[in-house]
């Protein structure tokens, strides 16, 4: 190299350095400001993504990645992938690609909101990522981000089978013409006498429930019970007002859902000392997983009743079983509900096994509801507790996990609510529909408890509590949009409001980030 070539190198450098100096300290009211400082102070103010004037190999690759992060959930403009392309200006480029890649890696990998904004008992420990560490040393110095990144997603395969989902929907959303159905004014079965069948058929066949070869009349039946099953919908092949919303609903709303979910899995951590008990809300049911996330347990559950009574949405570990647990009745339950209905049918005391116990918990014996008994009932002075037994509300078991709530998981001994699509009946514990089989799962760490013993319990005359050796993680969480293990898509319907209320939080940061 000729010397004025070296010496006009040498003298640009420590320009370079300062500019981009300057183009960090713009961003210092950034929350990745002091990541951004790190960054570039590891490399002694030198470019990460330049050789000479020219982006490098990694640079182009890396903002491809940018823009196709819809794929991933995520919004290209959150990284101004438009605003990179067409930077001119060296230093500006290669901090704002700095930092577009560090807000990237994190909205990946643990979200875009952080979710103690939304839910107090929602957040789980995780193990942090250095970012600047992992954009220096791995992420600038590789051709294939695509591939390197996906090695710190979520690992779960029900986030891969979401995202898998995402992919494809973002696909129908575009071939959809977005016809609306017309409404038939009362319920009715599809067929040539329907108004939108034509439209009915075109869409069911699109988003997979009615066969491509399907011909027979019939066929258009059967692929409406099928897409009425994997939106939570009573799958009797007719057309009501449910039904019609459901069908009506934009695809483009189900990618909102799917990436909403997508959200709500970067919340978690990526393992777990054990695998999880998993219960979401929308779908009323609960999974166990083993050792590998997939899933070995799944049943139906009964939850808290939307607007008064919602389940909240939490992580714990279940510390404990017992056996033909006692209730302790909540005072609001008490004072509302049970005293007016014991007061009205005194008969139901003893028929029901209710006993009033005193704050030194001992029971009293005289079980009248006097004036005095039932103002001291109202007043919380005395409280009402139901005794064992298969008439207890909480049924024959008791998982407990301790939390601010004071809500727990148990039996019930009423099972026709299961019945029902929408279970949203309780108070805001969660009511397993088999709990016999749920008792096997959480104590599987424990072999001397075998389905033998388990229903000996149940059945016995005792109250038996099983501490866990290991506490088993639990998940209350909630998403709208599920694949199963075979593949099958389910979207629920936003009972608690929850979907709603996170793309409002999203769009607040979105403005605050600016």
């Amino acid at each position: 190299m000729p010397m004025l070539s070296i010496l006009c190198l040498l003298l640009a450098q420590p320009s370079q350095s300062a500019h981009l100096r300057e183009e960090i300290e713009e961003r210092h009211s950034d929350p990745l400001y002091h990541d951004l400082q790190a960054l570039y102070r590891a490399t002694a103010d030198a470019p990460l993504w330049l050789r000479g004037t020219e982006r490098t190999q990694e640079a182009q690759a890396l903002l491809q990645v940018l823009q196709d992060a819809p794929r991933k959930g995520l919004r290209a403009e959150d990284y101004a992938v438009v605003a990179l392309r067409g930077e001119e200006d060296l230093a500006k480029f290669d901090v704002a690609l700095s930092w577009a890649a560090m807000r990237y890696v994190s909205d990946l990998t643990t979200g875009r909101l952080n979710p103690q904004r939304l839910y107090v008992g929602i957040a789980v420990p995780g193990e942090p990522l250095d970012l600047p560490v992992f954009v220096r040393d791995r992420l600038a110095r590789t051709t294939d981000p695509g591939a390197l990144l996906e090695t710190i997603e979520t690992p779960f395969p029900s986030y891969r089978r979401v995202l898998a989902a995402l992919q494809n929907y973002l696909e129908l959303a575009s071939q959809d013409d977005g016809e609306p159905l017309p409404d038939p004014g009362r319920t009715i079965a599809p067929g040539p006498a329907y108004a939108g069948a034509a439209r009915l058929s075109r869409l069911l066949r699109l988003v997979g429930d009615l066969p491509a070869s399907a011909a027979d009349p019939g066929a258009l039946v059967d692929a409406m019970k099928h897409f009425q099953r994997r939106h939570g919908l009573p799958p009797d092949g007719r057309i009501d007002r449910a039904t019609l919303w459901a069908l009506n609903t934009p695809l483009s709303r189900r990618v909102q859902q799917l990436q909403l979910a997508l959200e709500r899995m970067r919340w978690l951590p990526h393992r777990f000392p054990r695998p999880p008990l998993v219960i979401n809300v929308p779908e009323f049911r609960l999974h166990g997983n083993d050792a590998r996330y997939r899933w070995v347990l799944s049943m139906k559950v009964i939850v808290g009743r939307a607007y008064r009574h919602e389940t909240p949405l939490l992580a714990s570990q279940i510390e404990s079983v017992i056996f033909r647990p006692p209730w302790n009745v909540p005072l609001d339950i008490q004072r509302d509900e049970l005293v007016p209905e014991l007061t009205a049918h005194p008969e139901l005391i003893g028929e029901m096994g209710y006993e009033f116990v005193d704050r030194g918990t001992q029971s009293v014996e005289n079980g009248n509801l006097d004036a005095g008994t039932v103002e001291r009932l109202r007043s919380g002075n005395l409280i009402l507790r139901q005794k064992p037994g298969p008439r207890n509300a909480l049924g024959l078991v008791k998982f407990v996990f301790p939390n601010r709530y004071r809500v727990y998981l148990h039996g019930t001994p009423t099972f026709r609510l299961f019945a029902r699509d929408r279970r949203d009946f309780s108070h805001g514990c969660i009511r397993a529909e088999d709990s016999a089989a749920l008792a096997a799962w959480v104590l599987q760490d424990h072999p001397e408890w075998t389905p033998e013993r388990i229903q000996a319990a149940m059945t016995g005359a005792e109250t038996i509590r099983v501490t866990l050796e290991q506490p088993v993680p639990i998940l209350i969480l909630y998403s709208t949009a599920v694949v199963t293990e075979d593949g099958e898509l389910h979207f629920f319907e936003d009972v608690y409001g929850h979907d709603r209320r996170l793309e409002r939080a999203l769009a607040k940061a979105e403005q605050e980030r600016g």
